[in-house]
């Protein structure tokens, strides 16, 4: 007979793995568990990784069938979770980050209470990575996005702008809970030695809103400073840069960027605990402006004491305060992008200041046990009270 679990996290994510969403999923779930005395975490795998791993208390289940299709990976990964509930018939409370995860949750757990968390949604995001989605496609997406919205007892966004959004699409603000993206402290850590001898640094995921280009094209009005390289960090694989390298090649660049693929957390702290400056280059567009986000690499960026540099966006705003905390520059311009990294680097006490009060913000504000103290509250009150908000349709 399968053991039974009180909790279950899902994730149509990777777990572990470099990427932000990673993170998260650690801190929150761990919150989860902790709360409930253990459970399920069910998420994305791969090949090389078991397909269940238990720890204690605590049932890993990956799926990690190599389907390439994106729609038919998500809907194998539904059925899937479909068959994992039908062994767990008393839980009390399931926690889901996307619609593959929580149409089956909403359907199968009848008396748990159902907690959506909404970092993005398929039908704003799936058009920039699939330029060919058929229309269609998308709005039958859309209805069901709808649905767990509407279904599930209560949602967990990152940031105002996301609240806002769902907001529009008919949620009503009683049962939304706002808990940004945090960051841990970090140790100092020693130079890397292989770290140039001064940098600029980019981590994280490289897709298109990200606007990894413009700071390719921001290096070009960079080049007098003889020194300066640019670290990208990417939390994809080699193969996922290779539109990157062209244009950097394209630019007349390439020879001043440094690749490094998939760094363990401390690695990527100490790079970037000793770049001059982080970079996070936001585009504009209905992901960034109108659905939302909540960079984790600027908080992280943030704790590490390095000053960001980021798009002058709402859901930057939230986080940063332009001169007082970071410098904010308007999107998708190269060559202001480049003149604000000029002024720091010719202006290191103010880079410094700026670096010291984003880490106190920070410290005050967005650590990962702050984030989850306000999610283990909103459990305690869901499941106390039983303040649900399921509507209509």
């Amino acid at each position: 007979m399968s053991p039974t679990y009180p909790s279950l996290y899902a994730a149509f994510d990777p777990y572990p793995s470099a990427k932000g969403s990673a993170t998260h999923i650690r801190h929150f779930s761990k919150t989860l568990f902790n709360d409930f005395g253990g459970g399920i975490l069910y998420s994305l795998g791969t090949a090389d990784e078991p397909a269940q791993l238990v720890e204690g208390n605590v049932c890993y289940e990956r799926f990690n069938q190599p389907i390439k299709n994106y729609l038919q990976r998500a809907e194998a990964y539904t059925k899937r979770l479909q068959e994992l509930l039908s062994a767990q018939p008393a839980m009390e409370l399931v926690h889901f980050r996307d619609i593959w995860s929580g149409l089956p949750l909403l359907e199968g757990t009848a008396k748990a209470v159902k907690i959506f968390e909404v970092n993005g949604l398929p039908s704003v995001e799936l058009p920039y990575r699939y330029d060919n989605l058929p229309r269609n496609t998308l709005d039958k997406i859309y209805q069901l996005e709808q649905h767990c919205l509407l279904q599930a007892d209560h949602i967990v966004v990152p940031s105002a702008t996301i609240s806002q959004y769902i907001a529009r699409r008919g949620v009503i603000p009683d049962k939304i809970s706002l808990i940004p993206n945090g960051a841990e402290i970090p140790p100092v850590f020693n130079r890397p030695s292989d770290a140039p001898e001064q940098y600029l640094i980019y981590f994280g995921a490289l897709q298109v809103w990200q606007g990894v280009d413009v700071l390719l094209k921001a290096l070009r009005y960079l080049q007098d400073f003889d020194k300066l390289k640019l670290l990208i960090c990417a939390a994809h694989r080699r193969h996922y840069v290779k539109p990157y390298r062209k244009l950097a090649e394209k630019l007349g660049v390439a020879d001043r960027i440094v690749w490094r693929f998939r760094l363990p957390q401390d690695e990527l702290w100490a790079y970037v605990q000793h770049a001059k400056l982080s970079i996070a280059p936001l585009k504009e567009g209905e992901r960034n402006l109108e659905q939302g986000c909540c960079p984790l690499k600027i908080v992280e960026s943030m704790a590490c004491g390095t000053t960001t540099v980021a798009s002058d966006l709402p859901v930057v705003r939230e986080l940063l305060t332009d001169r007082v905390d970071g410098k904010l520059v308007k999107a998708e311009r190269p060559a202001e992008l480049a003149r604000a990294i000029r002024v720091l680097l010719d202006y290191p006490e103010e880079n410094a200041k700026l670096a010291r009060e984003a880490k106190k913000k920070v410290v005050e504000q967005y650590q990962w046990s702050k984030q989850c103290t306000q999610l283990s509250e909103l459990y305690q009150m869901l499941t106390s009270n039983q303040t649900c908000y399921v509507q209509k349709q």
